[in-house]
């Protein structure tokens, strides 16, 4: 707001995970500082779906920046969304550009990932980090749109929007708008079906049948637990691994444990047999069981 209200924008960085609102920031800006029908010859806006090679670096970008505005004074915004997928060479020629043309143009830079992002671009902007989004800032936002759309949302099933979006604003709107969709009326119960998440209750049935289970019942059980539901292995590690550091394990144990399914996590990521996968993590709880039996 200040840097708006006194007319003095330095250069932005803006980054942070997807769907905490970086896009929307930058335009919301632009919006505040040109009038409509100035918009169009005051803003270049590109994306990674543009080109933004070294050429158009030398190009469009630079002929927009270093043309002056005849009748108004202020200066001109750029915006690069997805500045992370530029090339380096790119980057390397917007460095020239950016010094060069600070008095009447201001860059914009958007990017996921920090690191990505050549040093002396960081140099040159304001970084701002967005991070993931509380629940406190999530909910409300949910809610107004809950009620505008007049969908009915349960309490468990908002809090499920919330813990599987973990802080993105976009996906927690999509998941809502799918399973209203498909649903109806959202419950927790819809919202893992429609995103296809192994629901709390099938996960505690599935640690049950591995720890207390013999080998082939819990093999047997899980594989048609899988098949009724449709679950990936993938996903039910994912959530199994939240469990494990919950279950009070001796720490010795638990070590094996983690190690065991950091390992079927690698297999899986370079596309092994599910079903073999799935024996092995099952043989790793037996061996734990046996394991915490002995030590007591």
């Amino acid at each position: 707001q200040r840097f708006i209200s006194e007319d003095r924008l330095p250069h932005l960085l803006l980054y942070g995970p997807p769907g905490t609102g970086k896009t929307s920031t930058i335009l919301a800006c632009a919006r505040q500082l040109y009038r409509e029908r100035e918009f169009g010859s005051m803003v270049l806006e590109l994306n990674a779906s543009d080109d933004r090679g070294i050429d158009i670096v030398r190009g469009p970008i630079l002929s927009f920046a270093s043309t002056r505005t005849i009748f108004k004074k202020g200066f001109k915004l750029v915006i690069l969304d997805e500045a992370d997928a530029m090339t380096q060479d790119a980057q390397n020629a917007l460095r020239r550009v950016i010094e060069k043309f600070t008095e009447n143009t201001r860059f914009c830079l958007i990017c996921n990932y920090l690191s990505k992002i050549i040093p002396a671009l960081q140099s040159r902007c304001t970084r701002f980090r967005f991070g993931p989004l509380t629940p406190e800032l999530m909910v409300p936002r949910l809610q107004h749109v809950i009620q505008e759309e007049g969908v009915e949302v349960s309490e468990d099933g908002m809090k499920a929007l919330v813990t599987l979006s973990s802080g993105d604003m976009r996906r927690a709107l999509n998941i809502l708008q799918s399973t209203a969709m498909a649903f109806g009326t959202v419950t927790e119960e819809n919202v893992y079906t429609c995103t296809g998440h192994p629901l709390k209750s099938d996960i505690a049935n599935i640690l049950d049948w591995m720890l207390n289970q013999d080998f082939s019942t819990a093999y047997r059980k899980i594989m048609e637990l899988k098949t009724l539901k449709g679950l990936a292995l993938q996903d039910i590690l994912t959530e199994i691994h939240l469990f494990v550091h919950r279950v009070d394990f001796p720490p010795s144990v638990r070590i094996q444990l983690l190690i065991k399914m950091a390992d079927i996590e690698y297999r899986l990521a370079a596309g092994t047999s599910e079903k073999i996968q799935l024996s092995s993590l099952i043989a790793a709880f037996q061996v734990t069981r046996d394991l915490i039996v002995a030590e007591a």
